[in-house]
């Protein structure tokens, strides 16, 4: 089943059975960094090799990573996927020419993804944000991080924006995908998604706003706001 996307029959229907199960697991609401772990871990263990029951796995890059992409190839810069998941984001990069490190805190998922592309010039590792290798700091020319912010709440999340600025070279960019959620309104998660003034932590981590693109992806009769934002490390 892993080899199925969103648009195969059956697959949305086992998405949302998923989420159902999920949600009730240890975790899924938040907590301590050990409760969110677990859960993550769990996520990718109980999947059974079935991309649907990931609720973040499409099975494709971001239609926003590649746009970006497009006119900001890579010609051997390094670059950094947080939280990779089955690695459709990684290879984004890798293909625009990036030499990419995938991580992800679930080695199940570090090996899904190698799994799925034996290949790859992506070098994956199960990492965790928290406890980044000691070379890893100050070290890449670009940073993709989509999804793993809004994952987190209350101090992780704090403790996360330190830990994906931390990543960044001199000069290096970072680019978010995430959620966003209006100012002052307490989304009730998981998915927690970022006011827009939330961001702007990443200005006292060293980092200055270079663009914003604001979109909206549709789920059903849902409209799901969305920002792309690229900062980059002063100096």
């Amino acid at each position: 089943m892993s080899g199925e996307g969103p648009n195969k029959a059956g697959f949305m229907d086992r998405r949302d059975a998923a989420r159902e199960r999920l949600d009730g697991l240890f975790g899924a609401k938040g907590g301590k960094r050990e409760d969110r772990s677990a859960w993550f871990d769990a996520v990718y263990e109980t999947a059974d090799g079935d991309a649907a029951a990931v609720p973040w796995a499409d099975l494709a890059p971001k239609a926003e990573l590649v746009d970006w992409l497009e006119t900001h190839p890579g010609e051997g810069l390094l670059a950094v996927d947080v939280g990779c998941g089955l690695g459709d984001n990684a290879e984004a990069l890798a293909q625009a020419g990036y030499r990419t490190t995938g991580f992800d805190l679930s080695p199940k998922a570090v090996g899904w993804a190698r799994q799925r592309f034996p290949d790859s010039a992506v070098d994956y590792r199960a990492a965790d944000l928290f406890d980044l290798p000691a070379d890893w700091i100050g070290r890449f020319d670009l940073v993709h991080e989509c999804y793993t912010l809004q994952a987190l709440s209350g101090e992780l999340r704090v403790r996360a924006f330190t830990a994906v600025a931390s990543l960044l070279a001199p000069g290096g960019r970072l680019l978010l995908l995430t959620r966003t959620a209006p100012e002052a309104s307490t989304p009730d998660g998981p998915p927690w998604p970022l006011a827009l003034s939330e961001l702007e932590r990443f200005s006292s981590l060293g980092l200055e706003h270079i663009d914003r693109h604001a979109y909206d992806i549709l789920k059903g009769e849902r409209v799901i706001p969305h920002v792309r934002d690229v900062w980059r490390r002063v100096g």
